[in-house]
């Protein structure tokens, strides 16, 4: 019979697991092989007697449990390979799964919520801003001060538009009919 499928009973005198015996497994440094010296108050030397037996058998069965824990988990990594599925699948069906939990918790529906509404704060925020900044800006150009500005630009301008129209003013080397010869050696 596999050892993975085999029920184990732990009141019966053999409880290891296929053909391998307690006695094959180390112990753990129990109390089970340790005599105390002295006694705590108030216990006879046959409850402590008791007590080790119980302790000992406490201990067989953990490490019975132990034995069977680990075949079950062997038998479980069998019948996943067999299903096909590897590690790396069971990690993203896992991550898969808690972002599914995330999502529908109720801290996450809050704080979605909560962003959501700064969000549409923030929007509102820069529209009025926007808005007032532009208005300024509007008010600014009527201003006298903006004006009589405008009027000067308007007129330096004119001065040095004007000027190249009529054959005035300064021009760039490339625009003088006879361009010089350079006689740079380089």
């Amino acid at each position: 019979m596999d050892s993975a499928s085999q029920d184990i009973n732990l009141n019966s005198p053999n409880k290891a697991l296929g053909s391998g015996s307690l006695a094959e497994v180390p112990a753990e440094g129990g109390a089970s092989g340790v005599a105390p010296v002295t006694l705590p108050p108030g216990l006879t030397e046959e409850e402590a007697e008791e007590l080790r037996i119980e302790l000992t058998k406490v201990e067989e069965e953990i490490q019975t449990l132990r034995q069977v824990l680990l075949a079950k988990e062997r038998h479980a990594s069998e019948l996943k390979r067999k299903l096909g599925l590897s590690p790396l699948s069971e990690l993203k069906q896992n991550i898969s799964k808690g972002w599914q939990d995330v999502q529908t918790s109720n801290a996450y529906k809050k704080t979605q919520e909560t962003l959501s509404q700064a969000g549409q704060k923030t929007s509102a925020a820069f529209t009025t801003m926007g808005s007032a900044i532009s208005r300024k800006l509007g008010d600014m150009r009527n201003s006298p001060t903006f004006k009589s500005f405008e009027d000067k630009v308007g007129n330096l301008k004119s001065k040095v538009v004007g000027g190249r129209a009529n054959g005035g003013g300064p021009q760039s080397p490339g625009d003088s009919p006879n361009p010089a010869q350079d006689n740079a050696p380089f």
